[in-house]
């Protein structure tokens, strides 16, 4: 792969996609940024748009003729943008499915035309659906209990598919849990950012299930490193990688930890389960650590701690 001097990331304007525009300034490249602006906010980027390392396009994926435009003159593409909540995806299947595949489908497209040298696609750990072991390889079987993972794992497959045909380098990348700072507070918000909405209000913890359900909690900040890897390794083209932290934690851990930290003595309140929650989940990493010199770095503790102590968490 030739060496990339300016990459395009689509969804760059939102939550982890603006951390990856802020890393890849740092590291020099020249970072175009393709947004909606559905969920991401300029103000995620706003200070980074004046360093003239990156320019901003808004604009739906979906759009064919957009796409083909302002893949021009890219080397990598690194793909955020998309359905990103499960209970959403329950209520507007054919809009996630619209967006999440034929969108991908586009910037697939697009890459081929114009000569782009890699393709870093963003997946989710959630294409496992309830794992049948633990801790998730890579080579699990696969069944998606969601729309939205669903859509995942034919987005994969797309690109995949691209690879073995030889039209495109492309990298798939499984998500677990990702939290940190940005990470919008609404209907679908994870739960980390629920939790630490609830302490700043002083209102009782709300918990689907009764709270033994595990996940696998992982730094945006180490998130961000795996993603750099990607772009930069030989060794990850055509390759699928869990990026996670490798360590579970219950529902109830997570909950008792944050009230911990913050110091306060609230309720927890349960509820019944949601549709396409996945009982226990967390990941094998060691694909990732040796082909990418993948190492999460920042403990859970830590980086709750850090969102605890931020003045407020975003809308």
């Amino acid at each position: 792969m030739r060496t990339p001097s300016k990459i395009l990331v689509t969804g760059g304007a939102g939550f982890i996609g603006s951390h990856m525009v802020e890393q890849l300034v740092k590291e020099g490249y020249n970072v175009r940024v393709i947004d909606d602006l559905s969920s991401g906010k300029i103000e995620n980027i706003q200070r980074l748009l004046s360093t003239g390392k990156v320019d901003l396009v808004i604009g739906d994926i979906r759009d064919a003729s957009f796409v083909t435009k302002n893949v021009n003159d890219i080397d990598v593409v690194v793909h955020f943008a998309g359905v990103a909540s499960v209970p959403f995806s329950f209520k507007n299947p054919e809009l996630t499915f619209d967006i999440n595949l034929f969108g991908t489908l586009n910037l697939l497209r697009a890459c081929v035309e114009m000569d782009v040298s890699r393709f870093v696609f963003v997946s989710s750990c959630a294409v496992c659906g309830d794992p049948q072991s633990l801790p998730v390889r890579e080579g699990h079987q696969t069944n998606p209990i969601s729309p939205y993972a669903e859509s995942k794992l034919i987005a994969e497959r797309y690109c995949l598919g691209f690879q073995q045909r030889q039209l495109l380098q492309t990298v798939v990348l499984r998500f677990f849990n990702v939290y940190g700072p940005r990470q919008g507070m609404n209907d679908y918000s994870g739960v980390i950012t629920r939790f630490i909405d609830c302490v700043r209000q002083k209102k009782p913890l709300l918990i689907y299930g009764d709270g033994s359900q595990t996940r696998d909690f992982v730094n945006v900040h180490d998130i961000v490193q795996a993603v750099l890897a990607s772009i930069k390794s030989s060794e990850s083209e055509g390759e699928v990688f869990n990026i996670g932290s490798g360590t579970p934690t219950s529902i109830n851990e997570l909950a008792k930890t944050v009230l911990e930290l913050a110091g306060v003595d609230l309720e927890i309140q349960y509820e019944k389960p949601r549709a396409g929650d996945i009982k226990d989940s967390y990941a094998d990493i060691s694909k990732a650590m040796k082909f990418l010199g993948y190492e999460p770095k920042i403990s859970l503790k830590v980086g709750l701690q850090a969102l605890l102590e931020e003045k407020t968490v975003a809308c």
